[in-house]
């Protein structure tokens, strides 16, 4: 056994610092949860305080902060860790009697879900909050869905029909994603993901990478009602944040008429969403507008065909004009320098004018096939991003969590946490680690 010289067993003050303990310290000082508080300790007036509300919860927050998948396990490190026990505001003397059972935790969580338009407004004032931060906060939004697979295993609809107990999942039902991809060869592939659970609805800002707006739902339910209904419940919390968004992203399960016209007409917000082929019977192109020989593909790419049907080719975007709610496409041979012998039977002149009317889907303010299209779509792959951090670092790839109303629960602490971090790391002047959790700078 090799002995050390002890000074004292609880000396920890003498310690230069609270290391790791500062990411949980950054949360609790910019997370707006005094609200909260004040609603839930005037609900308990006189009862019994053996176990404060305020220690509680930030023991709740220590435990997504420091990644425990359960209760039992943020039980085990407020035991052993004397430093965590103090700063989440439990009784230093107290030592691990101090720390509460399990069913303390249980009772809490019920209480906390019948707050969760309190737990919601947290997540709002820190949206509200990296707003007045970040100039350019909310310029690009993209949307997604992620799949969260619950603990319980699926069960016949009769099972689900049961009561719940807190034992079963009768909330969650099976969901399924498919993704289709044309190789090189002309081959189609197809992969179809399926899941027992939930679905997370989620608006991020696509620079920044952090949450605006989410919902949870069971896993059968349409991703792209419920984008129209996240803009809109934006529009009405955040007006501000709408009215500073340029671009609403999103990949081809997006692909609706409704959503890509609404972001434009009711928001200002122009759509950089994917398209599916709908046309029918292998058609590759229709003709565009009056002009004869300028004809668009389902993707929206312009084509100008040679009168004397030599070539095709694809039409250079001159811009969008707001005024005539119109694409503007220019002549490829004037515009790009090349003699085209069609050019006196040739309809186009300059250029042309293609309306947004002919048709919502394929035509939009921001032209799919302009190079500012492509570059604003990579953009979207920050809502996977925040996604993979969800699954790793906040433990949704790992949970015990059953029930809906515990799992919005559970989505909205994450995301406070999430926003409290990074509205932190800005005011302390650390924005090199404004999207990591466990960090320390």
């Amino acid at each position: 056994m090799a002995i050390i010289a002890q000074k004292r067993l609880f000396g920890w003050k003498e310690i230069e610092g609270l290391g790791d303990l500062q990411r949980l310290e950054l949360v609790l000082e910019y997370l707006p949860d005094e609200g909260l508080m004040k609603v839930m300790e005037e609900e308990r007036d006189r009862g019994r305080n053996e176990y404060p509300i305020r220690a509680v919860w930030n023991s709740i927050v220590a435990g997504v902060v420091y990644e425990h998948a359960s209760v039992e396990s943020l039980r085990r490190e407020l035991n052993r860790n004397g430093q965590l026990r103090e700063l989440c505001g439990f009784e230093v003397e107290g030592g691990i009697e101090a720390v509460p059972p399990s069913w303390v935790y249980s009772r809490f969580i019920r209480k906390l879900m019948k707050h969760q338009e309190e737990v919601e407004g947290i997540f709002r004032e820190l949206v509200e909050g990296l707003k007045g931060e970040l100039e350019d906060f909310g310029e690009y939004l993209a949307v997604d869905g992620k799949a969260i697979r619950t603990h319980a295993r699926g069960r016949k609809r009769r099972e689900r029909e049961k009561e719940a107990d807190g034992r079963r999942d009768v909330d969650a039902d099976w969901g399924v994603k498919s993704a289709r991809w044309v190789r090189e060869d002309g081959t189609v592939w197809e992969e179809a993901k399926r899941w027992f659970g939930y679905k997370l609805h989620l608006v991020v800002d696509a620079v920044y990478e952090l949450p605006v707006g989410f919902r949870v739902t069971a896993a059968s339910v349409s991703e792209i009602p419920t984008a129209r209904e996240l803009f809109k419940e934006l529009k009405e919390e955040h007006p501000e944040l709408i009215d500073r968004c340029s671009y609403g992203i999103g990949d081809r399960g997006y692909d609706d008429g409704k959503l890509i016209t609404g972001l434009w007409d009711e928001y200002g917000i122009k759509p950089v969403i994917d398209i599916r082929n709908l046309w029918k019977d292998g058609e590759q192109t229709k003709a565009a507008g009056k002009v004869w020989n300028v004809v668009y593909s389902y993707d929206g790419e312009v084509y100008c065909e040679n009168p004397n049907g030599e070539e095709r080719r694809a039409m250079a975007f001159g811009g969008f004009e707001k005024g005539r709610k119109a694409l503007k496409y220019r002549c490829p041979a004037k515009h790009y320098g090349y003699e085209c012998n069609g050019e006196r039977w040739c309809g186009v002149g300059r250029a042309v004018r293609i309306p947004l009317e002919e048709d919502r889907r394929v035509f939009t303010p921001l032209a799919r096939s302009s190079y500012r299209w492509k570059s604003i779509y990579r953009k979207r792959t920050a809502v996977e991003r925040v996604n993979s951090r969800l699954d790793v670092s906040f433990g949704f790839e790992r949970h015990y969590i059953r029930g809906l109303q515990k799992m919005q629960l559970r989505c909205s602490i994450a995301f406070c946490v999430m926003l409290a971090m990074a509205l932190g790391r800005i005011r302390q002047k650390q924005e090199e680690y404004l999207r990591s959790l466990v960090q320390v700078a």
